[in-house]
């Protein structure tokens, strides 16, 4: 299950650095191109303890992260609809090169990222084609409503707001 998206200049590892020792429970997994810079821990920390701008920057991803978990928590709770709306919103959003969001993912990938089986990830992807949010074809996943697969995706409790802009051409 997708419990991270990381965006181009995301630290990652950043609390393991203060919370020794600690192993991260999850595995790690690029599904883009990515370059990435590897720090050393030690070295890290001597630049925050002798440098304020890296101690803050440190502080902020990690405020950062309790505030990004603490809103996590309710997706715990969420349905599989609601999950693959909100993976297939952030893979189509984050490649988006023209006016349509299209998310490329396969049917297995998508239910090991949202923590289903396929056979399940097959009858949502049915059950939101019918009710015309989304087309399957050889281009991908193609988001026919954003903006409603968006208040699908992030429905719950009352009070919840929809978050982000999912409007074609953003």
């Amino acid at each position: 299950m997708t419990v991270r998206y990381c965006r181009p200049g995301a630290l990652i590892g950043a609390v393991s650095l203060f919370a020794s020792p600690f192993a991260l429970p999850a595995t790690i997994q690029a599904v883009t191109e990515v370059d990435l810079l590897v720090l050393r821990a030690a070295v890290v920390k001597r630049a925050a303890e002798s440098d304020l701008r890296v101690a803050r920057a440190l502080l902020e991803e990690l405020s950062e992260r309790v505030l990004s978990f603490i809103t996590e928590i309710p997706s715990a709770f969420a349905t599989v609809r609601q999950r693959v709306a909100r993976h297939l919103l952030d893979l189509a959003s984050e490649r988006q090169r023209g006016p349509e969001l299209i998310a490329t993912i396969g049917q297995q990938d998508l239910a090991d990222a949202v923590g289903t089986v396929r056979e399940v990830v097959v009858r949502t992807l049915r059950d939101l084609r019918e009710d015309g949010l989304l087309r399957t074809g050889r281009e991908g996943i193609v988001l026919l409503a954003p903006d409603r697969l968006a208040a699908e995706a992030y429905c719950g409790p009352a009070g919840t707001k929809v978050t982000g802009n999912w409007n074609s051409g953003r």
